[in-house]
């Protein structure tokens, strides 16, 4: 009979995205690995990550399949039923040959509580990992509450009331967990979506993926109906018609179910020659790719959902010392600050008078990009988000080793910054 205390496994469930293609998953599995803890993840297979089980650096990963690719309300539920389903057997089966002792659930959706619960019995933990607030994606997906909203919002609850810690994106979404879970304020944390500076850095450039434009405007991430390509593709359209700018092209780097539709809209809107869409990429190829960006975009739209969230392109772009192109939401620019140029108007063609604003203006491309890169290096700091993580598996199995102050990220408040005006920030205390 395997042990079921300390020594057991430490499982991450997360069901948006396979590992190690989600950042901020493989990064806590390998703080948790470093730490000399015993780690699994579980997690979905896809077209790049299709093996149902390998070992990647020391750690257990078991994927299963999704046989539907939500985008529907009924759509949601049955991947939502399927995945608990896989994710129950493969816990079951983790549990049987090795022993739990943490089961972390990182959302979307609010539901893996549900496949943890049996466990809990046996004196399993469970830490909830708050990605995503999903009754406002939810508004954001579809405009509107009605009865699902508040089935999410009673997930919600649950996953707060069931979870022994919670962890959460950033301190926004640790406010909600305070207010709208009822959780002790020293049973929540939030840890940022900070890369490690080891994994993403500047390189020479990919050859030929400018093709021939003097300014590459980029994109990273994943590609859903939320994340707002469509507005970069739309203001791809606006800089050539509109504008008569065309020294330019976009480089999406990513991923999706909205992929499709996005190169859909760019030959509807006949702007594909000034796009490249290069999918999925890893490793020293994704790190070229990357170090072409003179401009990183932002073109998450503005709503409640996105007004809150702590945008992982605010930490990557700021890594690369690239300035970045956002809309005026309330954490990007409590995040990026003096850092990003922001749309004056929310909609595709605002998002293109920034991009402009920024490629015809030398001087403030260069004093934008230099208050990142002091952003990367001075405030945004992995280490310290890696420190407070560690802290909450402390907390859960009775360790008292690893107390990380905790630090609300903030740049710093905007003002106008003059020619040699540049002081190294200081994280914030």
């Amino acid at each position: 009979m395997p042990l079921r205390s300390k020594a057991g496994c430490c499982v991450i469930v997360v069901e948006n995205l396979p590992v190690p293609f989600d950042r901020r998953v493989w990064q806590e599995a390998k703080a948790l690995r470093d730490s000399g803890r015993n780690v699994s993840v579980i997690c979905p297979v896809n077209q790049d990550f299709s093996k149902e089980y390998e070992e990647i650096d020391g750690i257990e990963i078991h994927r299963h399949p999704l046989p539907v690719e939500a985008r529907g309300k009924l759509a949601f539920l049955a991947e939502y039923s399927f995945a608990l389903f896989y994710e129950f057997r493969l816990l079951s089966k983790i549990y049987r040959t090795k022993g739990i002792s943490v089961i972390q659930a990182c959302n979307p959706p609010d539901l893996i509580f549900l496949a943890a619960l049996p466990f809990r019995i046996f004196g399993v933990r469970f830490i909830f990992d708050q990605h995503d607030l999903c009754p406002e994606l939810f508004i954001a997906k579809f405009g509107k509450k009605g009865v699902f909203y508040w089935l999410l919002r009673g997930a919600e609850w649950l996953s707060y009331k069931a979870a022994d810690f919670v962890i959460t994106a950033n301190d926004t979404f640790r406010d909600i967990a305070l207010e709208r879970g009822y959780k002790s304020p020293d049973k929540v944390s939030a840890v940022y979506s900070i890369p490690n500076r080891k994994h993403i850095y500047r390189t020479d450039p990919e050859p030929g993926v400018a093709r021939g434009k003097r300014f590459v405007l980029g994109y990273l991430g994943i590609i859903g109906d939320q994340d707002g390509l469509d507005f970069l593709v739309r203001a791809v359209a606006h800089l050539i018609r509109d504008f008569g700018f065309a020294d330019f092209h976009a480089l999406v780097v990513g991923d999706g179910p909205a992929l499709g539709s996005a190169r859909a809209l760019a030959e509807e809107l006949g702007v594909t020659d000034y796009m490249t869409f290069a999918g999925f990429l890893s490793g020293e190829r994704l790190m070229r790719h990357l170090s072409a960006f003179d401009i990183g975009i932002i073109p998450d739209p503005v709503n409640e959902t996105n007004d809150k969230m702590s945008m992982n392109k605010v930490f990557e772009y700021c890594a690369l010392g690239v300035p970045t192109v956002a809309f005026p939401l309330t954490e990007t620019k409590r995040l990026l600050g003096d850092a990003g140029v922001y749309a004056p108007t929310a909609d595709a063609e605002g998002l293109a008078r920034a991009c402009l604003e920024l490629m015809k203006d030398d001087a403030l491309r260069r004093s934008k990009s230099e208050i990142a890169k002091r952003l990367s290096d001075n405030v945004f700091n992995w280490e310290h988000e890696e420190q407070k993580y560690l802290a909450a598996y402390d907390a859960v199995q009775g360790h008292n080793a690893r107390r990380a102050p905790a630090v609300a990220l903030r740049a710093p408040e905007p003002r106008v910054l003059m020619d040699g005006d540049f002081k190294p920030f200081e994280p914030p205390h």
